[in-house]
């Protein structure tokens, strides 16, 4: 059945004007917030090189040569000598002052003591830091590092704070993930930003570390929940052929967001102007309450027809149509239709069927879902980790650190136009595993290659490039493999799973302080093992979507030569599966579904994760309420956050095509899924 809301956009134009400008003053802006507040911790919590501070040297006019080879002993880092960041020698002011009664001139002094150390070092025992640090003040001006002396035994401290600012994002993700079908999309997002304007701006005010990471962890609440409303937004306010354009787009936005902050904090040095600079301009927002509309659709699902025409009406106007003026009696029939069709599904057999109560453990029942499963969850944590720990480690590289975040950023932007032509024709599978132990490869290569700094970077953008493909060709693979049933808890599951790992993966770069490419060679092993696990699971492409546990139990692994590049023509697969419904259902996209739901249920379930997953087994009315599924959980993203919910939104809207083109042909008595490719082809 064809979303009701979609027949009533082409009465007023599904991307006209209105939702042109829309999009592009309004909505890509709204996503600046989120890319900003994700990542500018990178640079407030930096750390500069620093060694011991010895002050009766500095008294004495030494140059810092001079003050690190008399007071600074060496030691091995990243493969290197180099001076100690935490220890010194115990040279007393006593010692210098005895060589100043022997010489007279301060180079004398300095060769002096710099022979005894050279002959015997043991006559001035190595101590920590006794009068503090010295910082270099050449790439940053300020970070909380060198403001509160967070270093040596307190080095771990700006790792623990990322790891915050994850699992943060994790319980807000919880918290706030269904406000905004509850209050709205609109008032949810300007509760969202006020949450975290309010902790961002308390960032620049914080006393000492303690107090900025209580602001961090305020900011990391709101991050997922804002990233998601201007996402459901754009794609609700546009018809399905036009959704796959919508996404693309934000994600476009999205990695010129990060190259963007890569500038911002090249000019904004200290990390409390950089604080205030990534978050005062987006007070300009609130300006939005007069310009923001909410979502028609949502409107439409709750029954408020006068506040949904009103809105329709200003977008037909600026689109150039023209309303008859008793559409709200046009909109009074068709809602009534959904409703008397909704009540009508939920008294049919398939409903029955399919309404039962799904748990975790109906993931693990059989053996090939249950195989499936362990091997989508892994992926997706290690799609998740990697991608955020590439992006947390680019500073980290060599060379100029904002020239290395910059192309972290610019490292993706191929992703979006190459990926979906090759899993259309390649498939996913091989798609997804040539991408990650491509990607894997790469990064495993750079700790061959060591202080080549441009070698390393090429290297590192070949990896983040197979990440941000293989982050998206998994979740178009979940959406294929698990059935309809357990569909939308099985992917909030692998999620959920899978949002551990950018909270867990600074710990991975913080081994990078003693050896700068073991980060890299962690993740490139990680990558590698995901993608030696896709052969693990079946090509969907072509292939009917699943609906039962007894489907899923028929998706066997094909390992021929002619499973690469798979025959595009849709099939039943190999076995005839006599449960697959004419109506395939589908997890669609944009959240329109779940309020559909809302419109005669404001209750719901919830999945042993806890997650509240409403109506999530109807497998008719499959784009009316399989959404659902995917309103249920919102998800982290590439920012640590952000890319999960990118990616996730962009694939399942082909999914939603899908099951208009299916149910076409189910009229005339044929199954026929529509590949992926024949949609991307339309869109």
């Amino acid at each position: 059945m064809k979303d009701p809301f979609d027949s009533i956009l082409e009465d007023v134009d599904d991307f006209g004007t209105y939702q042109r400008l829309l999009l592009a003053f309004v909505l890509l802006p709204g996503f600046v917030p989120v890319g900003f507040h994700a990542y500018n911790q990178l640079f407030m919590s930096a750390t500069p090189d620093h060694y011991c501070r010895v002050p009766f040297l500095e008294a004495l006019n030494f140059t810092e040569t001079q003050i690190k080879n008399i007071s600074i002993p060496l030691e091995v880092r990243d493969g290197r000598m180099m001076f100690s960041q935490c220890n010194m020698y115990d040279v007393d002011e006593a010692t210098i002052l005895a060589h100043m009664n022997e010489y007279d001139t301060l180079i004398k002094i300095y060769d002096a003591v710099h022979l005894q150390l050279s002959s015997n070092a043991s006559l001035y025992p190595m101590v920590p830091c006794k009068y503090g640090w010295n910082y270099d003040f050449s790439t940053y001006t300020s970070t909380i590092v060198s403001e509160w002396n967070v270093v040596c035994e307190k080095s771990f401290l700006p790792t623990f704070a990322l790891v915050m600012l994850g699992l943060s994002g994790i319980v807000g993700n919880y918290v706030f993930g269904n406000l905004q079908d509850s209050l709205g999309r609109r008032p949810s997002f300007f509760i969202y930003l006020t949450i975290q304007c309010f902790f961002g701006i308390g960032t620049g005010f914080a006393v000492d570390f303690w107090s900025w990471l209580v602001m961090r962890i305020g900011v990391g609440f709101t991050v997922p929940a804002l990233m998601n409303t201007p996402f459901v937004l754009a794609c609700e306010l546009v018809g399905p052929d036009r959704r796959t354009l919508c996404t693309l787009l934000l994600n476009i936005a999205y990695s010129l967001i990060l190259m963007t902050l890569a500038v911002v904090a090249y000019i904004f040095r200290d990390w409390r102007d950089l604080a205030f600079v990534t978050t005062l301009p987006f007070l300009l927002f609130f300006s939005y309450w007069w310009i923001l509309p909410e979502s028609p659709r949502w409107l439409f699902a709750h029954g408020k027809l006068e506040k949904t025409e009103r809105i329709l009406r200003q977008m037909a106007h600026m689109n150039g149509r023209a309303l008859p003026s008793d559409y709200n009696k046009i909109l009074q029939m068709k809602y009534t239709e959904k409703i008397a069709s909704e009540q009508l599904d939920e008294t049919s057999s398939s409903y029955r069927e399919t309404n039962h109560k799904y748990g975790i453990l109906d993931l693990l029942r059989g053996k090939v879902l249950r195989r499936n499963t362990i091997i989508i969850t892994f992926i997706w944590f290690t799609t998740m980790g990697v991608y955020v720990g590439l992006s947390y480690y680019a500073p980290a590289l060599g060379g100029d650190e904002y020239f290395n975040f910059f192309l972290a950023g610019l490292a993706e932007l191929p992703t979006y136009f190459f990926l979906f032509p090759l899993l259309d024709n390649w498939g996913r599978r091989w798609t997804l595993f040539s991408s990650l132990v491509l990607g894997g490869i790469a990064c495993i290569c750079t700790i061959l290659i060591a202080q080549q700094t441009w070698l390393t970077l090429t290297l590192y953008c070949v990896g983040k490039f197979g990440i941000s493909a293989g982050f998206v060709a998994i979740q178009q693979m979940a959406l294929e493999i698990y059935p309809t049933v357990v569909r939308g808890l099985g992917i909030s599951f692998s999620s959920v799973i899978g949002m551990i790992g950018p909270a867990l993966v600074p710990l991975v770069n913080y081994t990078g302080q003693e050896f700068l490419y073991l980060p890299l060679l962690t993740l490139g092993i990680l990558m590698v093992l995901g993608g030696m696990a896709a052969l693990g699971l079946p090509e969907t492409l072509g292939l009917s979507l699943p609906q039962t546990l007894a489907d899923a139990e028929l998706f066997q692994v094909d390992c021929s030569l002619g499973s690469c590049c798979p025959n595009k023509k849709p099939t039943l697969g190999k076995k005839s599966r006599k449960n697959v419904s004419k109506t395939v259902a589908a997890i669609g996209e944009c959240e329109h579904s779940k309020t559909y739901n809302m419109g005669t249920s404001t209750g719901g379930d919830s999945t042993a994760l806890g997650i509240p997953m409403t109506t999530q087994q109807r497998s008719v009315n499959d784009d009316d309420h399989n959404n659902s599924d995917l309103d249920s959980f919102h998800e982290f993203d590439k920012s640590g956050y952000h890319e999960t919910n990118r990616a996730y939104r962009r694939v399942s809207d082909i999914e939603t095509t899908q099951v208009f083109l299916e149910q076409e042909h189910a009229q005339n008595s044929t199954i026929l899924p529509t590949s992926n490719s024949q949609n991307v082809a339309n869109h």
